[in-house]
C-alpha cells in the first residue's frame, strides 16, 4: 500500500511539474531586427530623410545669409560710423543665435517626426507578435533587442513566425507616404517592369 501510495505521488508530482513548466511557455525575438526587416521601415526612414534634408536646407539657407552679411560687414566695417557698426554687429549675433535655435528646434522636431513615422510600424509588430504569442501558449515574449534579458533558459526565437504574420497582414499606414511600402511595380510574364530597358 505504501509502494502504491509512493508511486501515485511521483505520478501526481511529475505530472504537476510538466503542467507547470508547460504553463511557463517563453519565447525570445529581437524586436529591432524585426522591425528592420519589415519594408515599411525602409519607408519611413525614406520620408525621415526627406523631412530631414528640408530642415538642413533651411540651415544651410540661414548660414549662408550669414555668411554674406559677415562677409559684407568685414568688408565695409571700416567705413561704417560707431552705431552702424555696433547695429550691423548686434544683426550678426542675433542671426546666429537665430540659426542656433533653429538647429536645436530642428533636432527636436525631427525626433518627433521620426517617433510619429515609427508608432504604426512598431504598433503592428507587437500585434503580430501577440497574435504568435497566443496561437502557440507562450506565456512571455522577451525582446532579446533591449539589452534588459540577463538570463533566459533557452526558448523559442519566434522572428520567422512573426514574420510569416506580417506577410499576412496589411501595411502599416506612414503618414507623407507617397505609396504604400513592399509594393513593387506588377509585371506579366515575359514583360519587364516600367522604367527598364
Amino acid at each position: 500500500m505504501k509502494n502504491l501510495v509512493k508511486s501515485i505521488a511521483i505520478v501526481a508530482l511529475t505530472v504537476g511539474s510538466v503542467t507547470i513548466a508547460q504553463a511557463q511557455k517563453i519565447a525570445h525575438i529581437s524586436l529591432d531586427s524585426l522591425i528592420t526587416l519589415m519594408p515599411e521601415s525602409k519607408t519611413a526612414q525614406e520620408v525621415a530623410q526627406k523631412y530631414l534634408k528640408e530642415l538642413e536646407t533651411q540651415v544651410a539657407t540661414m548660414e549662408t545669409e550669414l555668411q554674406t552679411k559677415y562677409a559684407d560687414y568685414m568688408k565695409n566695417k571700416d567705413t561704417y560710423s560707431a552705431l552702424v557698426a555696433s547695429s550691423k554687429e548686434a544683426e550678426l549675433q542675433d542671426l546666429n543665435k537665430r540659426i542656433e535655435d533653429f538647429k536645436g528646434q530642428a533636432q527636436q522636431d525631427y525626433q518627433r517626426k521620426y517617433g510619429e513615422l515609427s508608432k504604426p510600424i512598431y504598433d503592428k509588430a507587437k500585434k503580430a507578435i501577440e497574435a504568435v504569442a497566443k496561437e502557440n501558449s507562450y506565456k512571455y515574449v522577451l525582446d532579446t533587442s533591449t539589452g534588459n534579458v540577463l538570463y533566459t533558459e533557452p526558448g523559442d526565437d519566434i522572428l520567422p513566425l512573426v514574420r510569416k504574420k506580417l506577410d499576412s497582414m496589411p501595411a502599416a499606414t506612414i503618414p507623407g507616404a507617397t505609396k504604400a511600402p513592399g509594393t513593387a511595380p506588377k509585371t506579366t510574364p515575359g514583360t519587364k517592369p516600367a522604367g527598364t530597358k
